[in-house]
């Protein structure tokens, strides 16, 4: 079973033969379905359904010579609101299966995000018709939870507050500009990445690390699509999984200025989350490219 099932209402969907049959009504009743051919002429179908808002299951395989639909892999998925950023994103084929990895770079992250890419019929469609590289492509980001904390805020006047949007906005062009080959914007940025990092030394002496870290985007563990956030809650839903009556929360985070949900099983979840505190967890990141003329 995929691990996380229990991010999305499946908690207690341990035995082989109530997952086969929960796959099965995910074609038979499917919300959504999508099919396309690819580059070996082999159609590809893909069928999602919805079990607590927008998340679900999405069940992918491909079509025989009789047309008979041959499963091949499933995963939970978790669909978004938001246009989380607008740089261009690269695709990527995994080698195990006929599924795929999103790669962008995002200055506000300072990392390349490397995401599970939902919609992988549309990207397989204009690779098979030649239509690659794609510009003009946004992409919204959703993230799958196993555990996560709710911590307080770090409390801040409308004064303080406009003078980090101020500093991140300069930081963000000094970024943009270093990535051009601007060497006094490098030397800019390492003068200061030099200044934080004494800064932080002196006072982590005496303070807590949440009390200096007000929100953070990471890489975590050995696989490439998994990151540890800490982030502001901008939103909270409780909605409940139609099928097996479990509660899941569904969190709007803003973490490194990027905005984007999270699934996570109420069971899962330390503390109570309200508008404007913390939270602190590992996720499973997902995207959904959003083309431009698919």
């Amino acid at each position: 079973m995929h691990k996380y099932m229990r991010a999305i209402g499946f908690s207690n969907y341990m035995d082989r033969k109530k997952l086969k049959e929960l796959l099965t009504d995910v074609i038979l009743n499917s919300d959504e379905r999508a099919y396309t051919m690819n580059q070996d002429k082999v159609l590809l179908g893909e069928f999602s359904k919805n079990f607590a808002g927008e998340m679900g299951i999405t069940v992918c395989g491909e079509f025989d010579e009789e047309d008979r639909f041959l499963y091949e892999y499933y995963y939970p998925y978790l669909k978004g609101t938001d246009i989380t950023t607008t740089e261009d994103v690269s695709v990527e084929r995994h080698a195990a299966r006929e599924s795929y990895a999103g790669v962008c770079d995002d200055v506000k992250v300072g990392i390349s995000l490397i995401f599970y890419l939902q919609n992988m019929i549309p990207y397989v469609k204009a690779q098979a018709c030649g239509m690659l590289p794609l510009r003009g492509t946004t992409v919204t980001l959703t993230g799958l939870s196993l555990e996560g904390t709710v911590m307080l805020p770090i409390m801040k006047d409308e004064e303080q507050k406009q003078r980090v949007r101020t500093e991140s906005a300069n930081r963000n062009k000094l970024l943009n500009a270093a990535r051009r080959g601007d060497e006094d914007a490098i030397e800019t940025l390492t003068l200061e990445d030099m200044d934080m990092y004494t800064a932080i030394s002196r006072r982590i002496q005496r303070e807590d690390v949440f009390s200096l870290v007000d929100t953070y985007f990471m890489p975590y563990g050995v696989e490439c699509d998994q990151y540890s956030v800490l982030g502001e809650i901008l939103d909270v839903q409780l909605l409940t999984n139609q099928l097996t009556g479990e509660k899941i929360y569904l969190l709007k985070i803003c973490a490194n200025e990027l905005t984007f949900d999270v699934s996570i099983n109420i069971i899962d979840l330390f503390g109570e989350p309200q508008v404007g505190r913390r939270f602190k967890g590992t996720i499973w990141l997902q995207g959904h490219i959003n083309y431009p003329n698919i």
